[in-house]
């Protein structure tokens, strides 16, 4: 429906709605490699909006416009001698500078594509949006791109999720949640208590992250006093509580506040549990995936030949996974007790694979 007459539209004239149609025409059909003239704007006036308009009303919008320190229009301009001697600065080719890039955009669409629990439904959806953040040109950037091909069962609640988890972090309230565990037949099930009935966590929630590819609720089961970390697509059924959060000291590990950076550090594959100071060796060829896993908060010391034994924060059970992953490349040095518990889960490994 075009907006050429002089009736109000949503309570705007029609003759004022001029400066916001031109807006939008720099939107969606310009940026900084595709400029337009004032005939190319007065052109694409017609067809998308229905509505004609001379050069001076196109002149004195687009000047308006530049004007407007809330929209970043751009033009080139230059300085022309007039017949009668005097000066005039002449503004051409126009277009649009989007609040992003397309190299910005690009990041964050591949984030969601790659993406191995947000439903394919919902990527699609996400991706139209943020492609309307700049101009129709951009969606030749994204004819070769593909997210990698995995069939794993998807939780269409998980936006909903996480809306009721911000606004309880945010309130500081409790919720309550079922969390499930998938069987034979690829559906996600509730876990059940002792009477066979699904099992409502009351937590305390206290961050979401993501990990890994997946996003985390980093919380307090009212039941104990530690972190936990549950994944946000197993979580079922979840509820907003009118009851207050627990304090952060009546958790230890919360006294002075979340260290988000230490505690993805400490709990790499998001384990929960208590952390432990762990020592392993491994070769300076490495060091590129102890940083990726555990970033700089480490101590190292130089065996020399190659060889380094570095000194990691680390929750246990995501330390004995990741020694397991790394093979003959990581060995475990201490505490003794945990260098027993990898040598008991090396002989099980070969004794189950016969190797």
């Amino acid at each position: 429906d075009g907006c050429g007459t002089e009736e109000a539209i949503a309570g705007i004239p029609a003759k004022k709605m001029m400066i916001l149609n031109i807006l939008e025409v720099l939107k969606h059909h310009s940026d900084d490699d595709h400029r337009l003239t004032q005939k190319d704007i007065i052109s694409y006036l017609q067809n998308d909006y229905n509505m004609s308009a001379d050069r001076k009303a196109i002149k004195r919008n687009l000047l308006n416009l530049l004007d407007c320190d809330e929209y970043q229009v751009e033009c080139d301009s230059e300085e022309r001698q007039m017949a009668k001697g005097e000066t005039e600065i002449v503004c051409s080719d126009w277009y649009l500078l989007h609040d992003f890039t397309v190299p910005e955009l690009r990041l964050i669409i591949d984030s969601l594509l790659f993406s191995r629990q947000i439903p394919s439904q919902q990527k699609h959806q996400l991706i139209e949006k943020l492609e309307k953040l700049q101009s129709e040109y951009f969606k030749s950037h994204m004819r070769h791109i593909e997210p990698m091909p995995h069939k794993e069962p998807e939780n269409k609640d998980l936006f909903y999720t996480i809306e009721i988890l911000d606004e309880a972090i945010i309130e500081s309230r409790q919720v309550s949640f079922e969390y499930g565990a998938y069987g034979a037949d690829l559906v996600l099930h509730s876990k059940l208590d002792e009477d066979g009935k699904p099992r409502r966590y009351l937590i305390n929630p206290v961050q979401i992250v993501a990990s890994n590819g997946r996003y985390y609720l980093i919380c307090n089961n009212d039941r104990y006093d530690n972190l936990a970390n549950y994944r946000l697509d197993k979580i079922l059924n979840i509820e907003k509580l009118e009851t207050p959060r627990k304090k952060n000291e009546a958790i230890p590990e919360l006294k002075n506040g979340l260290s988000l950076p230490q505690h993805m550090a400490e709990h790499i594959y998001m384990f929960s549990g208590e952390s432990t100071k762990v020592g392993f060796e491994t070769t300076t060829a490495h060091m590129g995936d102890v940083v990726d896993w555990f970033g700089s908060d480490i101590r190292i010391e130089d065996l020399g030949e190659d060889r380094l034994r570095i000194f990691v924060m680390v929750n246990k059970d995501a330390m004995r996974h990741w020694v397991l992953q790394y093979g003959k490349a990581v060995k475990v040095v201490s505490p003794a007790s945990f260098v027993q518990e990898i040598e008991e889960d090396i002989r099980e490994l070969a004794k189950k694979y016969r190797i």
